[in-house]
């Protein structure tokens, strides 16, 4: 590899190597694993570092390499996210860069995103709007959603396409607000924005906050059970966060959502289309439409009634 690559790994429990692989080849499949129950020390020496000297036979690193035009901190944080949603423990570290030039490094990548009739502006660049251009945003700081991931650009270019004009809306795995943000200036009367993850939270807070988006609230929820019901059901869903988990809050989603409720459900790679559309059917839902971007797909639903 040449000096245009970053290397990003993640460390984990030889028991886990299946799932952290599939988690990893959501970004790339060149991957490489690396199998600690046949370390010796050899001729690295001072180049490993005490964690990895300390690493029994249960003990694996899978790497990715990601090249320079594309924001390492979004694979990042994608990572995070997706591995806190199947419980696996990981370690996930970057060769060459220290975790507190994360958040500055990767801005000389984000740039301004046209999606439809959306743009995403990163918070520190100037932008002049175009008429009827809506403009958001964002610094996402460490929490996946910056729009540059194709899971986030399909459920957005399908929601402009939607009636959000006074309605209720629910945000499942929101990562840095990106998606409730969008909502809200959509027309969304309000906003309620969940992630598993306490820090994306705080910046989904915040990134609302910054936005003038006063009408989001954003909380912790482990699937649907922090969910806040006091102003009745949703009148429409998203769901961006990976198969595995959309898989298991289908069977919940209708005590959460109003009949005619659209829902959104992102964050599925093609090799898994067919375990979420089996469930998608088991569930009594039915498909109204699906778009792709390389390997990700986006499924819009309704009850089937």
């Amino acid at each position: 590899m040449a000096g245009s690559w970053t290397k990003l790994t993640a460390t984990g429990k030889t028991c886990d190597l299946d799932k952290i692989t599939a988690v990893m080849s959501m970004l790339d499949n060149g991957l490489m694993i690396e199998d600690f129950s046949d370390f010796t020390l050899g001729v690295y020496g001072e180049l490993v570092d005490e964690s990895i000297l300390n690493a029994d036979k249960n003990t694996v690193k899978v790497s990715l390499f990601v090249p320079e035009e594309k924001s390492f901190n979004e694979y990042l944080s994608f990572l995070n996210e997706r591995f806190s949603a199947e419980g696996v423990e990981v370690s996930l570290s970057v060769d060459g860069v220290n975790e507190e030039d994360w958040a500055e490094s990767w801005k000389q990548y984000y740039k301004p995103i046209p999606l439809g009739k959306v743009t995403i502006v990163p918070a520190w660049e100037k932008y002049d709007a175009k008429d009827g251009e809506i403009i958001i945003r964002m610094d996402p700081g460490m929490a996946f959603g910056t729009g540059t991931h194709e899971t986030t650009r399909l459920v957005m270019l399908m929601m402009q396409d939607e009636e959000l004009s006074g309605k209720r809306f629910l945000d499942m795995g929101t990562g840095s607000g990106i998606l409730s943000i969008c909502a809200s200036k959509l027309g969304a009367k309000s906003c309620n924005a969940y992630d598993i993850d306490p820090v994306a939270v705080k910046v989904a807070e915040e990134n609302a906050k910054d936005g003038g988006c006063d009408n989001i609230t954003v909380g912790v929820s482990d699937l649907l059970y922090g969910v806040d019901l006091s102003g009745g059901k949703y009148d429409f869903c998203v769901a961006n966060i990976v198969a595995d988990v959309i898989i298991r809050m289908l069977p919940d989603l209708d005590k959460y959502i109003t009949p005619e409720a659209p829902v959104i459900l992102s964050g599925i790679i093609t090799m898994r289309k067919d375990d979420v559309m089996a469930r998608i059917t088991e569930c009594g839902y039915k498909v109204i439409k699906e778009i792709k971007e390389n390997d990700w797909l986006a499924i819009m639903i309704k009850k089937d009634i």
